[in-house]
Protein backbone atom coordinates (compact mmCIF):
# COMPACT_ATOMS: atom_id res chain seq x y z
CA UNK A 1 0.00 0.00 0.00
CA UNK A 2 3.23 2.35 0.73
CA UNK A 3 4.23 1.59 -2.45
CA UNK A 4 1.50 2.89 -4.52
CA UNK A 5 1.93 6.41 -2.42
CA UNK A 6 6.15 6.24 -3.05
CA UNK A 7 6.32 5.81 -6.66
CA UNK A 8 4.86 9.45 -7.71
CA UNK A 9 7.47 10.72 -5.33
CA UNK A 10 9.74 9.11 -6.50
CA UNK A 11 9.22 9.72 -10.30
CA UNK A 12 8.74 13.58 -8.91
CA UNK A 13 12.33 13.15 -7.51
CA UNK A 14 13.32 11.75 -10.80
CA UNK A 15 12.21 14.55 -13.08
CA UNK A 16 13.67 17.30 -10.99
CA UNK A 17 16.63 15.65 -11.25
CA UNK A 18 16.72 15.87 -14.88
CA UNK A 19 15.27 19.57 -14.58
CA UNK A 20 18.58 20.49 -12.43
CA UNK A 21 20.78 19.26 -14.79
CA UNK A 22 18.99 20.62 -17.57
CA UNK A 23 19.32 24.18 -15.75
CA UNK A 24 23.06 23.52 -15.73
CA UNK A 25 23.32 23.03 -19.14
CA UNK A 26 24.72 26.33 -21.60
CA UNK A 27 22.40 25.83 -24.65
CA UNK A 28 24.87 28.24 -26.82
CA UNK A 29 27.28 25.42 -26.34
CA UNK A 30 26.05 22.65 -28.07
CA UNK A 31 28.54 20.60 -29.32
CA UNK A 32 29.23 19.33 -32.55
CA UNK A 33 30.45 16.14 -34.09
CA UNK A 34 32.01 18.22 -37.17
CA UNK A 35 35.02 19.35 -34.14
CA UNK A 36 38.50 18.83 -35.38
CA UNK A 37 37.01 17.37 -38.86
CA UNK A 38 37.18 18.23 -42.08
CA UNK A 39 34.64 20.12 -43.62
CA UNK A 40 31.63 18.24 -45.32
CA UNK A 41 32.73 18.39 -49.19
CA UNK A 42 30.35 21.05 -51.01
CA UNK A 43 30.37 23.25 -53.97
CA UNK A 44 27.28 25.95 -53.95
CA UNK A 45 27.08 28.54 -56.72
CA UNK A 46 27.19 32.43 -55.60
CA UNK A 47 24.46 33.98 -53.96
CA UNK A 48 22.30 36.46 -56.94
CA UNK A 49 24.35 39.14 -57.93
CA UNK A 50 27.58 37.87 -56.36
CA UNK A 51 30.65 36.68 -58.16
CA UNK A 52 31.78 33.84 -56.24
CA UNK A 53 30.14 31.03 -54.50
CA UNK A 54 31.92 28.78 -51.92
CA UNK A 55 32.83 25.02 -52.17
CA UNK A 56 34.96 22.92 -49.58
CA UNK A 57 38.25 23.35 -51.72
CA UNK A 58 38.13 27.22 -50.80
CA UNK A 59 38.42 26.43 -46.86
CA UNK A 60 41.25 24.01 -47.54
CA UNK A 61 43.03 26.95 -49.59
CA UNK A 62 45.94 27.24 -46.73
CA UNK A 63 44.34 30.04 -44.61
CA UNK A 64 41.87 30.19 -41.28
CA UNK A 65 38.79 31.48 -42.60
CA UNK A 66 35.40 31.94 -40.33
CA UNK A 67 32.33 30.69 -42.18
CA UNK A 68 28.99 32.16 -41.04
CA UNK A 69 25.43 30.49 -42.02
CA UNK A 70 23.01 33.33 -42.34
CA UNK A 71 19.53 33.76 -44.16
CA UNK A 72 17.65 37.41 -44.74
CA UNK A 73 14.45 36.32 -43.22
CA UNK A 74 16.70 36.12 -39.60
CA UNK A 75 16.21 38.58 -36.87
CA UNK A 76 19.32 37.82 -35.35
CA UNK A 77 21.35 37.56 -38.29
CA UNK A 78 20.23 41.04 -38.78
CA UNK A 79 21.80 42.06 -35.51
CA UNK A 80 24.82 40.10 -35.35
CA UNK A 81 25.54 41.60 -39.23
CA UNK A 82 27.20 44.71 -38.44
CA UNK A 83 30.14 42.53 -36.65
CA UNK A 84 30.92 40.80 -39.43
CA UNK A 85 30.91 43.98 -41.47
CA UNK A 86 33.72 45.31 -39.20
CA UNK A 87 35.23 42.01 -38.86
CA UNK A 88 35.62 41.78 -42.43
CA UNK A 89 36.82 45.31 -42.79
CA UNK A 90 39.94 44.80 -40.37
CA UNK A 91 40.81 42.13 -42.37
CA UNK A 92 41.63 40.42 -39.45
CA UNK A 93 40.72 36.61 -41.66
CA UNK A 94 38.53 35.67 -44.44
CA UNK A 95 34.89 35.86 -43.84
CA UNK A 96 32.78 33.83 -45.96
CA UNK A 97 29.05 33.14 -46.04
CA UNK A 98 26.45 30.39 -46.41
CA UNK A 99 23.22 31.91 -46.99
CA UNK A 100 20.73 29.09 -45.95
CA UNK A 101 16.86 28.72 -47.70
CA UNK A 102 16.83 32.13 -49.26
CA UNK A 103 14.91 33.24 -51.80
CA UNK A 104 17.55 34.63 -54.40
CA UNK A 105 16.65 38.30 -54.39
CA UNK A 106 15.58 38.48 -50.89
CA UNK A 107 19.70 37.35 -50.03
CA UNK A 108 20.86 39.76 -52.58
CA UNK A 109 18.76 42.59 -51.45
CA UNK A 110 19.92 42.04 -47.58
CA UNK A 111 23.72 42.08 -48.53
CA UNK A 112 23.13 45.23 -50.71
CA UNK A 113 21.47 47.26 -48.31
CA UNK A 114 23.64 46.00 -45.09
CA UNK A 115 26.86 45.72 -46.51
CA UNK A 116 28.13 42.37 -47.63
CA UNK A 117 31.02 41.17 -45.62
CA UNK A 118 31.60 38.25 -47.27
CA UNK A 119 34.39 37.27 -49.65
CA UNK A 120 32.50 34.37 -50.71
CA UNK A 121 28.96 33.77 -50.30
CA UNK A 122 27.52 30.58 -51.44
CA UNK A 123 23.48 29.71 -51.77
CA UNK A 124 22.18 26.92 -49.81
CA UNK A 125 18.79 26.94 -51.55
CA UNK A 126 17.84 23.40 -50.19
CA UNK A 127 19.48 23.85 -47.04
CA UNK A 128 21.35 20.49 -47.39
CA UNK A 129 24.52 22.20 -47.04
CA UNK A 130 23.93 23.62 -44.04
CA UNK A 131 22.49 19.90 -42.88
CA UNK A 132 25.82 18.45 -43.73
CA UNK A 133 27.59 21.38 -41.61
CA UNK A 134 25.42 19.97 -38.45
CA UNK A 135 23.43 23.82 -38.44
CA UNK A 136 20.60 23.44 -36.07
CA UNK A 137 19.82 27.02 -37.05
CA UNK A 138 20.47 30.35 -38.44
CA UNK A 139 22.99 32.08 -37.47
CA UNK A 140 25.74 29.77 -36.81
CA UNK A 141 29.53 30.44 -37.03
CA UNK A 142 32.36 28.63 -37.69
CA UNK A 143 36.13 28.71 -37.75
CA UNK A 144 37.81 26.34 -39.94
CA UNK A 145 41.67 26.30 -39.62
CA UNK A 146 44.14 26.58 -43.12
CA UNK A 147 43.58 22.39 -43.73
CA UNK A 148 40.20 22.74 -43.79
CA UNK A 149 39.23 21.09 -40.24
CA UNK A 150 36.16 22.71 -38.05
CA UNK A 151 38.36 23.78 -35.22
CA UNK A 152 34.96 26.14 -33.46
CA UNK A 153 31.12 26.28 -33.86
CA UNK A 154 29.22 29.42 -32.29
CA UNK A 155 25.30 28.84 -32.31
CA UNK A 156 23.42 31.75 -32.08
CA UNK A 157 24.19 35.31 -33.42
CA UNK A 158 27.79 36.52 -32.12
CA UNK A 159 27.88 39.49 -30.06
CA UNK A 160 30.69 41.77 -29.17
CA UNK A 161 32.01 39.19 -26.04
CA UNK A 162 31.76 36.30 -28.46
CA UNK A 163 34.44 37.78 -30.93
CA UNK A 164 36.58 39.10 -28.21
CA UNK A 165 36.29 36.07 -25.88
CA UNK A 166 36.48 33.27 -28.60
CA UNK A 167 36.82 34.19 -31.68
CA UNK A 168 39.80 36.17 -31.57
CA UNK A 169 41.45 34.28 -28.79
CA UNK A 170 41.46 31.47 -31.58
CA UNK A 171 42.30 33.54 -34.37
CA UNK A 172 45.68 34.03 -32.63
CA UNK A 173 46.16 31.06 -31.69
CA UNK A 174 45.99 29.82 -34.98
CA UNK A 175 48.21 32.76 -36.35
CA UNK A 176 45.56 34.16 -39.21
Amino acid sequence: MRLRYLLPLGLFVVLGLFLLVGLQLKPREIPSALIDKPVPEFDLPPVQGRQRGLAARDLRAGEVSLVNVFASWCGPCRVEHPLLVELAAKKVVPVHGINYKDRPDAAAAWLDSLGDPYDRTGADLSGRVSIDWGVYGVPETFIVDRQGRILLKHVGALRPEDIEDKIMPLLRKLGS
